[in-house]
């Protein structure tokens, strides 16, 4: 008995020397992470030619045999060595990715992304941009969408390929491109604006527990999950969408002209083949064909900026993957976000 008395006051002073260690180092990591400078990272560039040339001399091993491959890999050292002898220079192509969710916040790679390749980026050049989103809050996906403003503003051809969804703020973005490109079954379209949140006034009433709201400025709150909702909170919150969707709409008809943005601006979604008829798109293709078809010509590079995060902000952000879709969406509605949607 006394062997494990004694033992588990040793298990208690080791548990407790563990978690004042443990207690330290967070706050040292916390000291560091709040005086390291916002953004800091680095950007990875990688040719995307070379991803497809190995691919193909991969499948070149395996198909030719030995005197068809040495004859292959001869004519393409000698027509390199020619191109370089002429002093031949190809046009570049500099391929983004955005995958959007709820909070739009890949744009925080998105802004030096951009600001990367406008220091070399010319007219002769072209952007891609592979887009993957079904929309969010207003703010992040007009930051998003201003991003690639920036882009048309320097003069540089901007396409915008979608291979599964741009929808709402995901095509406030992908409308800026010169050129659309989607895949056959791609989602594109939803031009409207959504907010809805729950109202627990009655229950509340019902068991005798008051909710006060207090402000200063007429409308300052309109609705409210708790306190009792007016007529006039709810006119003044269905102005405020209306316009908010008007704008959305000026947007959209400001980049794509060709529309008829009366008629799509429904909050209505539509496939590629349909988008294309509705000219929300001006091709069907996939990002992989056409990219593969101008690496015949031009010199690709994938640019993707990479933040530094400590430890306790990897742990944090992969905590916040799992719960985003639930807890944020819950979150956002209760304080009244208001989605492109």
């Amino acid at each position: 008995m006394e062997f494990f008395s004694e033992y588990a006051g040793f298990l208690a002073r080791t548990v407790t020397l563990v978690v004042a260690i443990l207690v330290i180092l967070a706050a040292f990591a916390a000291l560091r992470s709040r005086h390291r400078s916002k953004g800091a990272g680095h950007l990875d560039v990688s040719k995307l030619n070379d991803f497809y040339k190995g691919l193909r001399e991969r499948l070149e091993q395996s198909v030719l045999d030995k005197d068809r491959l040495k004859a292959a890999r001869k004519a393409e050292a000698k027509a390199a060595k020619q191109a370089k002898k002429s002093g031949e220079h190809k046009p570049r192509v500099f391929v983004l990715d955005f995958d959007g969710d709820l909070r739009a916040s890949a744009v925080e790679n998105l802004r030096h992304e951009v600001t990367a390749l406008l220091t070399m980026a010319t007219p002769q050049d072209e952007v891609v941009l592979r887009l993957e989103s079904g929309g969010g809050m207003v703010h992040g996906y007009g930051l998003a969408a201003s991003q690639l403003v920036r882009i048309r503003q320097a003069g540089v051809p901007l396409t915008v390929c979608v291979d599964k969804v741009a929808a709402s703020g995901g095509y406030m973005m992908a409308c800026i491109g010169e050129k659309i490109l989607s895949a056959p079954f791609a989602i594109l379209g939803s031009i409207g604006v959504v907010a809805q949140l729950p109202n627990v006034h009655r229950l509340l009433k019902k068991h005798d527990i008051d909710f006060e709201v207090l402000t200063a400025g007429e409308y300052k709150r309109t609705l409210t999950v708790f306190g009792e909702n007016t007529e006039k909170g709810r006119e003044k919150f269905q102005e405020d969408l209306e316009t908010t969707h008007e704008l959305f709409k000026n947007f959209v008809a400001r980049y794509r002209p060709q529309l008829a943005i009366d008629e799509i601006a429904t909050g209505e979604i539509w496939l590629g083949q349909a988008a294309l008829g509705k000219q929300l798109v001006d091709e069907l293709k996939t990002s992989d064909e056409y990219l593969a078809e101008r690496a015949r010509d031009a010199e690709l590079f994938q640019l993707h900026f990479v933040e530094k995060k400590s430890l306790q902000e990897r742990v944090g952000l992969a905590a916040s993957v799992v719960l985003d879709r639930v807890v944020l969406t819950w979150w956002s509605r209760l304080n009244q976000q208001r989605f492109w949607q």
